[in-house]
């Protein structure tokens, strides 16, 4: 089933799908009358609906009945260091998919990759356009917001009004830490995940943030930065679900 975002409310229990929507469930997927396509609010409302009618461009949904928002309880924010390469596509389709609220790249002193002011909007609209598709594909009731670029400076004040902050790092208790961690979570709470680049974090990074984060780990191998991040969206995810 299509799944689609809109920001208005239904009118007499109709959608009106406009634009590259519309022009892709028309053209492309090509919905005819009577098939059913996910709406979803910008609220973060969701309705099963059914193709009704097109007018002019536009496609005209009635709704069918309601259904459950698919987001977690808990709204988790990414701080995720620039990767080289590709792989920050990869970490926001996949973190996306699991649940992220919201993805903040974040410039690190260890990062390989340096953006100028105009590859970071662009970037950033790539990275957005991701997300968007990705929140289609996994059928979210939101498409998570992708952030301008911070550096970590602006990403740890950023932080700070969060209920819990973490940073997959060096834990003295190795996964007891992350165990801990994990049982201590509440729902309703706001968390913050920071992930280092490839080079890992710098020592005035950890000094800025150490007495903030609660430190934990993700095993006894050294994981890439976007196997850092999934892999703690995925414990994140596992343990949200239960709430």
């Amino acid at each position: 089933m299509q799944q689609v975002f809109v920001n208005e409310q239904p009118v007499d229990g109709k959608f009106n799908i406009t634009g590259q929507d519309a022009h892709h469930l028309t053209k492309v997927v090509r919905l005819r009358p009577g098939e059913r396509i996910r709406v979803s609010v910008a609220d973060g409302t969701n309705y099963i609906c059914e193709v009704s009618d097109y007018v002019d461009k536009d496609l005209v949904a009635t709704i069918v009945e309601g259904v459950p928002s698919t987001e977690l309880p808990n709204k988790i924010y990414l701080f995720q260091a620039l990767p080289k390469g590709d792989r920050m596509e990869t970490i926001i389709e996949k973190c996306v998919e699991l649940g992220a609220y919201e993805i903040i790249p974040v410039e690190m002193k260890n990062c390989i990759v340096k953006l100028d002011d105009k590859k970071k909007k662009s970037k950033v609209e790539r990275y957005q356009a991701i997300a968007k598709s990705a929140a289609e594909q996994s059928k979210r009731s939101i498409i998570p917001n992708i952030h301008s670029v911070m550096t970590f400076k602006e990403a740890f004040e950023y932080a700070k009004e969060f209920d819990v902050l973490l940073l997959p790092f060096e834990s003295k208790n190795g996964m007891k830490d992350t165990y801990d961690c994990l049982s201590e979570l509440k729902a309703g709470q706001s968390i913050g995940v920071f992930i280092g680049p490839e080079g890992g974090f710098a020592p005035n990074e950890i000094e800025m943030v150490e007495d903030s984060v609660k430190l934990i780990s993700l095993g006894h191998r050294i994981l890439r930065t976007d196997t850092a991040a999934i892999c703690s969206l995925s414990m994140l995810m596992l343990k949200c679900e239960e709430f």
